[in-house]
This record gives C-alpha cells, structure tokens and sequence, in this order.
C-alpha cells in the first residue's frame, strides 16, 4: 500500500515493536490520536475494549435529545448522577507521558475524541477536542456558555436527594437510572435567560463535528510526519478519517492499542499493549535519548 511501511502483527510492547515505535515517534512531528483506551486507568470506561460500555449502554444520539419526548430531561438526570466520577477523575501515567513528549517537542499536537478534559489537566497544551468537553454547557435560546461545576452546584442544591451508589459511568460521562429516579429529577433552566433547552458542549453520536474544529483536526494530520493512534478502536469514521488522510500523505501511522483496531491495515507500526505502560517508557526513552545527545 503507497505510503506505508512494514507492519507489526502481534505485538506486545517490547522488543523490535517498541523500538520501531520509538524511531518513529523520536523523528519529530508527531500528531496524536488519542480515544477513550487512554482513560480507562483514570477510572473511565471505553465504549469498544474488553469490558466496553457499549455492551451494556447504547449512547443517545442528538436526534433523540432533541426530538424525543423526555429524552433531555433523561440525559441530564443520567448525566447529573455521572458527573462527578468524570470531575474527579485525575490524569494517569499516559497522559502525563504524552505531555512530557509535547514538551519535548516531539509531539506537536493531539486530537482527541474524549470529552474528559484530562490531557489538559495533565499539561498537553496543542489540544483539539473533537467531540467537545463535558465540562462546558451552552444555551441554545441565548448563546451563552457557561462551567458544568456552575450547573452541578445548581442541579445538586435542586436535588439534595438524588445520591446514586455503585452504578458504572460511561466514558459519556452518565450512569443508568430508574424511571423513578429520573422522574423525581428537577431540571434546572440557563442561569442568564431562563430557557429549559441547556445542551452539553459535546458532540452526541448521530451529531457531526463542527467544521472549524474538524478543519483544525485535519491541518494538524496534513502539517504531520507522523500520526500516532492512542487507545482508539478507529471504529467510527470521526477518528478513522484521520488515517485515511495520513495514507492519502504517505504519513506514516503507529497504532497502540489493546485489541484489533479499523486501522490495522494501515498502520507502520502495530503496538498492542496497555497505554500506562508503553507511554511512559516511549517518554522516558525519547527524553533521555535528547538529554544524552544535547549532553554529547
């Protein structure tokens, strides 16, 4: 296939997989593509890995939050009872080593398809939400936006007694709830002008990604000398777009990710390891490779 090298099957992080990985990657320009693998060990699910949400959970779609009756009511209810696992969720080792690679000037950007906030969080600076942050609420009736923490002091003050034990979050940030519970929810209205429509600032399946924000996606890839696949299953074509396009460049793309990915195919190099474990050592490496050689 025009563009890309040879691939490796079966790898599991160490020997030549790694160190094909880490030439790859210490030749500079590298974009990053991260999913929600690379949050699992901050305590958030996937919606595609081995105990995947979406083997219990299938996600609402923008069609149904706004059209169906009581689907708004029922996403924000759900979404209440999850938020707060999703704000204290802190960044692990991952993250932070894809930081320290940008700060190394290895990594020159990242896109990434969670809504979590934690690459922020963990110092990642050249940052491209794809599908928006949960974090961020925005009013569709007079535009204004405004922090989740504003609309979750708010939600809780109305619902003292809405306390949900146990349930699992999905990577969406909500959890189930009984008819009863989201019942007895009581939805609050925008703090500026009183409309009832509040909307997360997220991207909702069914929904397409804003034009600037994608365009901003596709620059990053196209200015790239290298894309890097991070905990993503590239199931959807929101992510996998981006390997077509570094194909379509002859960029060459690196895959770590634990289970089979769309863009196997595609791929130079093929890493299928935990990404706790294979970022940090891909940072340490890297790092201690430009000290030695600023040292020299």
């Amino acid at each position: 296939m025009e563009g890309v090298t040879e691939r490796t099957d079966g790898a599991r992080g160490d020997g030549e997989s790694f160190d094909q990985l880490c030439a790859l990657v210490a030749a500079g320009g590298v974009v990053a593509l991260s999913g929600a693998g690379i949050s699992t060990d901050s305590g958030i699910p996937d919606y595609r890995g081995p105990n995947g949400a979406l083997r219990r959970h299938t996600p609402m779609t923008y069609q149904d939050f706004v059209g169906l009756p009581g689907a708004r009511h029922r996403y924000w209810a759900r979404s209440h009872a999850g938020w707060r696992q999703i704000a204290e969720a802190f960044p692990n080792a991952g993250h932070h080593a894809l930081a320290r690679l940008e700060q190394a000037g290895v990594v020159t950007g990242l896109i990434t398809q969670n809504v979590d906030g934690l690459h922020q969080q963990a110092g990642s600076r050249n940052v491209v939400d794809l599908h928006g942050r949960l974090s961020r609420v925005m009013c569709p009736d007079c535009g204004q936006q405004s922090t989740r923490r504003e609309l979750d002091v708010r939600l809780r003050a109305a619902n003292p007694d809405l306390e949900v034990a146990d349930a699992p979050t999905n990577p969406d940030g909500d959890v189930a709830l009984s008819d009863s519970d989201v019942a007895r929810f009581v939805m609050v209205g925008c703090a500026t002008c009183g409309g009832e429509r509040l909307e997360p600032d997220v991207v909702f399946f069914g929904a397409t990604v804003p034009r600037p924000r994608l365009a901003r996606a596709i620059a990053l890839v196209e200015s790239a000398q290298a894309l890097l696949i991070l905990g993503s299953s590239l199931a959807v074509m929101s992510g996998y777009r981006f390997v077509l396009r570094a194909a379509e460049l002859g960029v060459p793309v690196a895959i770590v990710n634990q289970g089979p990915t769309r863009g196997d195919g595609r791929a130079a190099v093929r890493v299928d390891a935990p990404l706790g474990s294979v970022l940090p050592r891909l940072a340490d490496a890297l790092i201690e490779r430009g000290t030695a050689a600023q040292a020299g």
